[in-house]
């Protein structure tokens, strides 16, 4: 199998969250004998270059994030400048977001499960995951616990072809977590996550708090 993969974050590859995922995803994928090229929304030099490579493959798989609910509006302004394919193209879709619940994610998907026909394509499912916010601060052994799972993923993608099974449905974990976890973790937030994220700010150089408000007027 080979397979085009394009990284639909309008963030560079050394802040994209999306990227890390690609990276496990692709290995998983030739670790089962698969062959992919990967290319990034984010560097509209290779736009040309990856409408060719749009036009010449029948197997494509978009990552991206989970924008607003939907699909990155750089990805988006690139979608729109494709035609139309009349083969027998697949995309198929990697949608990640921060939010840790699946339902979260679903507005987007449904959009993406109608987005293939729009270009002349067949759809092969979307792999939705949560809980990702953290990647872009992991290093190390942290960062391997995080995004390791996709290596799995890239495997039976590679084997199935689509992302119709159902080790693909359950890599997405929980759907709605109940209340009592719900307060647990809004606790969480206000508290231990709140001076994590203090400590990253100061370490990129914020010297505000992370609730200054500049442009709020009286």
């Amino acid at each position: 199998m080979h397979a085009l993969i394009i990284n639909g974050s309008p963030r560079v590859k050394k802040y994209s969250n999306t990227d890390k995922i690609i990276e496990k995803f692709a290995a998983g994928l030739k670790g089962q004998g698969g062959t992919c090229e990967v290319y990034a929304i984010s560097d509209r030099n290779s736009w040309d270059e990856l409408r060719e490579a749009f036009r010449t493959n029948n197997n494509i798989v978009i990552a991206m994030p989970l924008y607003v609910e939907c699909v990155p509006g750089l990805l988006m302004e690139f979608l729109e400048t494709l035609a139309p394919k009349e083969d027998d193209t697949q995309i198929s879709f990697i949608l990640q977001s921060g939010f840790a619940e699946g339902a979260q994610l679903r507005c987007g998907e449904a959009y993406l499960r109608m987005l293939p026909e729009l270009l002349g394509c067949k759809y092969g499912g979307t792999l939705v995951k949560g809980d990702n916010f953290g990647i872009r601060f992991a290093q190390g052994k942290e960062l391997d616990r995080m995004t390791e799972p996709y290596r799995e993923m890239g495997r039976i993608f590679a084997m199935d072809g689509h992302f119709f099974s159902q080790e693909c449905r359950n890599f997405t974990g929980v759907e709605v977590f109940p209340l009592p976890i719900k307060l647990l973790l809004m606790a969480f937030f206000r508290t231990v996550q709140r001076k994590m994220f203090q400590k990253v700010a100061k370490k990129w150089g914020c010297t505000k708090p992370l609730d200054y408000k500049p442009y709020k007027t009286n």
